[in-house]
């Protein structure tokens, strides 16, 4: 009997195999590791740190494709700006606003930004160089790229806009990823889905996989690269340390630090979700994007710098440290001259798709993640000579 293979249990393939099995299709999902989510993993023990995505924007097709589903469960929203600190580091001190010409750009529509013009250059003819600077270093929040303003204007500026509207759309899973991750799993079972953990799957697995049906391959773009034997599935990406932290509770400790300086970020995830930490104890991320060949010692000296300006004496404070360098992990970025329609297809032929968040699929953050899954389930659908329940929505820069 015909079946759909997807090989990865993440944010994609968890898409991807609710999607096809939502059809009718017979789905088996593969997963090299012992636990489902992939980067959206969410640590054990006493601080539940994510080791991918952290935010869910309400404004993403994602957000109504899990809501449709009721597999969203409870989260957090931004905290109210009146009862939390929101820093900004401008010329090497903390300041409560960011240049209002940076705001003033945010505001512009992402139709005005040129797909060929880098951001920075397009940016400074419009507000000027210091607030096309500051925008730059904001957009790590959503980039993870040591150099946002090199990237298409097109691009950021579609990233700069969700980033800073109002309301805000971020939205955190209440208790970390694991929870939705969870969701998602017990749907795709309650369809039938075989889900097999500690299933490694080499070029040879594949081959014989092949032979029963379509491929999803919903990988990291590197692993999906050695499995495929294709050297053309490459696309730019971030590099960016990672420098977690449990801090006894301070009073007045701010929820964001955001460096203009550089790019730079600081968030306490514990504003919005305090379950992510024990009692009296505050979880916080600083993430420091680094260009190819900085030591990663570099972007921890640049975190601990930020957090001496925001979160005075936290050296004494700290309960618990973590350390990390996610390099080529952070999603796709556009370079000027391109868009997301660019990227490795989703459809490879000779029934292998692709899923992820660097392949051709539109979309903010973990969006793309989602688009690719739902697009690659609707082919494999297909391909097996059936009728996909829905079709991926087209969101995003064109």
């Amino acid at each position: 009997m015909q079946r759909i293979h997807i090989v990865g249990g993440g944010l994609a393939g968890l898409t991807a195999a609710v999607t096809a099995a939502e059809s009718r299709a017979p789905v088996t999902v593969h997963e090299a590791h012992h636990t489902l989510g992939g980067r959206a993993r969410t640590s054990d023990g006493p601080y539940l740190t994510n080791e991918g995505p952290h935010a869910l924007y309400r404004g993403g097709p994602h957000w109504t494709w899990l809501e449709q589903r009721k597999l969203l469960g409870p989260f957090a929203s931004v905290p109210p700006l009146e009862g939390t600190r929101f820093f900004f580091r401008r010329d090497g001190a903390l300041r409560r606003t960011p240049p209002l010409p940076m705001l003033r750009l945010a505001r512009r529509s992402p139709r005005q930004a040129p797909v060929d013009a880098d951001f920075l250059s397009w940016a400074t003819g419009q507000v000027g160089e210091e607030g096309a600077r500051a925008a730059a270093h904001y957009m790590a929040v959503a980039l993870f790229h040591h150099d946002p303003g090199s990237l298409s204007a097109a691009f950021v500026q579609e990233r700069l806009r969700r980033a800073t509207a109002l309301p805000p759309e971020a939205r955190y899973p209440v208790g970390g990823w694991a929870q939705l991750v969870d969701r998602m799993a017990a749907r795709a079972w309650n369809l039938g889905v075989r889900i097999e953990t500690t299933a490694r799957v080499g070029p040879e697995d594949l081959a014989r996989l092949r032979r029963s049906g379509p491929v999803i391959v919903a990988t990291h773009l590197d692993s999906a690269r050695t499995l495929l034997e294709d050297p053309a599935l490459t696309w730019d990406s971030g590099r960016t340390a990672l420098v977690d932290l449990a801090l006894r509770t301070r009073r007045g400790d701010p929820f964001i630090v955001s460096d203009l300086d550089s790019p730079g970020w600081i968030e306490r995830f514990t504003a919005q979700d305090p379950t992510l930490a024990p009692p009296g104890e505050q979880l916080i991320q600083a993430q420091i994007p680094l260009a190819p060949g900085t030591p990663r010692a570099d972007a921890v000296r640049r975190a601990e710098d930020l957090l001496d300006l925001g979160f005075p004496g936290w050296r004494d404070r700290t309960t618990w440290r973590r350390e990390a360098l996610a390099s080529g992990r952070t999603g796709a970025v556009d370079r000027p001259g391109t868009t997301w329609r660019d990227r490795p297809a989703v459809d490879r032929g000779d029934g292998i798709l692709l899923a992820g968040d660097q392949v051709a699929a539109p979309g903010l953050l973990s969006e793309v993640a989602f688009n690719s899954g739902i697009e690659a389930a609707v082919l494999a659908v297909r391909q097996l000579g059936g009728t996909a329940r829905e079709t991926p929505r087209r969101t995003g820069t064109p």
